[in-house]
């Protein structure tokens, strides 16, 4: 065989391995269903949990795309949290994430390790809340997670996965944006990688800039968070699941806090709207 022959294989081969097994992998689903939802290009929606409640959430799980479990406004400790998620890991369903508290590294450890597999930041201002968001939300090397003895592989590590080699990239980083430095630097935060979401946080973008919702200035806050997200190539979403329909731009907006569930289900009491089935 020529060597010009040979050197065609070798770099053949080598394109296999530089260009073919990245896009397989990216095409491998994940167990984070919410994050594969919105690569599929859907909207996901979620109930809030803000108290322990392992028969609710047990009870709705199977109703959303996520569940999000309260910890910046709520009185919950982290055991609280770990006991609904270890309650009944077998339904499938929605996935517990969790609003934190803060970006303190023990904080997202703790989150990280009884199995939460989205972190949603509130609050983000600036490139150095969001970066430390992802540092501790991810093992090395695209972070500096630590490896712990929580429950989080017995949840997520079954059927085969190896959780610790798979949990980088089914992990969803939020980042939420509620104030106008936050939309100043909102094309920052979203280029970071790891960061998934940037968030329109309705209510305190109002409580932080003094428009209200209806305000020019306030929709040109929202228009700006959401042209800097979708130009860094990430997802955008909303607290108000208002902004899933009727609006111009309803679908780009893709993750909502709370807002209809998969199949008509109404939740206990009547809480939260019941959707129409989502396609």
């Amino acid at each position: 065989m020529r060597l010009s022959a040979k050197r065609t294989i070798v770099l053949s081969f080598l394109a296999v391995l530089l260009v073919g097994m990245p896009a397989a992998a990216q095409q491998a689903k994940l167990y984070n269903t919410a994050k594969q939802k919105l690569r599929d290009g859907k909207q996901i929606f979620s109930y809030t949990i803000g108290r322990l409640d392992t028969d609710l959430y047990c009870q709705v799980k199977p109703h959303y795309d996520f569940i999000w479990l309260e910890m910046q406004h709520s009185t919950m400790i982290w055991a609280d949290i770990e006991k609904m998620i270890a309650a009944c890991p077998e339904i499938p369903g929605a996935i517990p994430m969790v609003r934190m508290p803060d970006e303190a590294e023990s904080s997202i450890q703790h989150a990280t390790d009884i199995g939460a597999l989205g972190i949603i930041m509130p609050t983000v201002d600036d490139v150095a809340k969001a970066q430390a968001t992802v540092r501790y939300a991810k093992y090395p090397f695209e972070g500096r997670r630590s490896l712990g003895g929580g429950q989080a592989p017995r949840i997520w590590g079954v059927n085969g996965i190896n959780y610790r080699q798979t949990v980088n990239d089914n992990m969803m980083v939020v980042a939420m944006i509620e104030t106008p430095t936050g939309v100043s630097n909102a094309y920052d935060i979203a280029r970071i990688p790891g960061i998934d979401v940037l968030l329109v946080a309705n209510t305190d973008l109002g409580n932080f800039s003094g428009f209200q919702q209806t305000d020019d200035g306030y929709q040109e806050m929202v228009k700006k968070i959401h042209d800097a997200t979708l130009k860094a190539g990430k997802f955008v979403g909303a607290t108000s699941p208002a902004y899933a329909t009727g609006r111009a731009d309803s679908a780009d907006f893709r993750m909502f806090q709370n807002g209809q569930s998969n199949d008509g289900y109404t939740p206990p009491g009547g809480a939260g709207k019941k959707g129409k089935k989502k396609q």
